[in-house]
C-alpha cells in the first residue's frame, strides 16, 4: 500500500512547550485518515507541519514522495489544506470566491472556471446562493464553499482542520456527507483532525488518537475498539488515555 504522508518521532516546542512528542503515523493513498483528541492535543501543530506551514524540531517528514521541510516547495504546490479559521471573502459572492482560488491553483481561465464549477458542485449549494454575497452566508453555508474550495483542486492530498467545529447539527452533518462523497469520487487522500469521536467514526477509514502530543494508537475504528475492548470509540479513547485525559 502507497503511503502519501510518512511521520517518524516528530517531535515540536514552542517556547517551553512541548506540542509534539514523538509521533509517528503513516496516512495511505485514497483513505479518509482521522486525527482525533482533545483541545491542545497537538493535532493543529501535526497538520500545520504535514501542510509546511510549521518546521518541526526533531524526527522525520515525509509527504507525497519528498521529505520535509526540504523539499516543501514541491509539496506546497500538490496540497490543498483547509485550516480551522478558514474565511471566506465577504464581498465577493460564492461563486466568485471560488473561481478566485481555482485561478490560484489552475493554468489558464477555462481550466478556473471548470474547476470552480466542481467546487459549486460539491457545495450543494443553489445558484442562487452561489450569488450571494458570502457576508450573507450563514456559518454552515461558509463551510461548504471553504470545504469545496479544497475538494475541487482535485490535490492528491487535502487536509481539513476542524471542517464543522462552530457548526449546528445539520451544518455539521451536510459537510461530512460532502467529505464522505467527493472523498471517494475525485480519488484524493484525506486528512482530517476533530474533536467530535461520532464524526471520526463516520468518515474515516483509520484514525489516530493524539494526546498531550503523544499518539496513543493507530487503526482502524474496529481494531481500536478490539485493542480497547470497547463498545464505541469515545469509551476507547478514554481507555487508551486513561488518566492523562483528565
Amino acid at each position: 500500500m502507497k503511503y502519501v504522508v510518512k511521520l517518524r518521532n516528530v517531535k515540536k516546542s514552542f517556547g517551553k512547550t512541548q506540542a509534539l512528542r514523538s509521533v509517528s503515523f503513516d496516512v495511505y493513498e485514497g483513505e479518509i485518515f482521522g486525527l482525533i483528541g482533545p483541545n491542545g492535543a497537538g493535532k493543529t501543530t501535526t497538520l500545520r507541519i504535514i501542510s509546511t506551514l510549521v518546521r518541526h524540531d526533531e524526527g522525520y517528514v515525509n509527504v507525497l514522495g519528498y521529505e520535509l521541510p526540504k523539499y516543501k516547495d514541491h509539496v506546497r504546490g500538490k496540497i490543498a489544506y483547509l485550516p480551522e479559521d478558514a474565511r471566506l471573502y465577504g464581498r465577493l459572492t460564492g461563486w466568485e470566491n471560488l473561481l478566485y482560488f481555482a485561478m490560484i491553483y489552475s493554468k489558464d481561465k477555462e481550466e478556473a472556471v471548470k474547476m470552480a464549477k466542481l467546487g459549486a458542485e460539491i457545495s450543494g449549494l443553489s445558484p442562487t446562493d452561489l450569488h450571494r454575497k458570502t457576508s450573507e452566508y450563514s456559518k454552515g453555508m461558509a463551510r461548504r464553499v471553504a470545504v469545496a474550495r479544497a475538494l475541487m483542486t482535485k490535490a492528491p492530498l487535502v487536509i481539513l482542520d476542524e471542517p464543522t467545529t462552530g457548526l449546528d447539527v445539520f451544518s455539521s452533518y451536510n459537510i461530512r456527507k460532502i467529505i464522505k462523497k467527493y472523498a471517494k469520487e475525485l480519488g484524493v487522500t484525506i486528512i482530517l483532525s476533530s474533536h467530535n469521536i461520532l464524526e471520526i467514526q463516520y468518515l474515516c477509514d483509520r484514525i489516530a488518537l493524539i494526546d498531550k502530543g503523544r499518539i496513543i494508537a493507530v487503526g482502524t475504528p474496529e481494531e481500536i475498539l478490539e485493542r480497547a475492548r470497547a463498545s464505541n470509540l469515545e469509551e476507547a479513547f478514554i481507555k487508551l488515555v486513561g488518566d492523562s485525559y483528565e
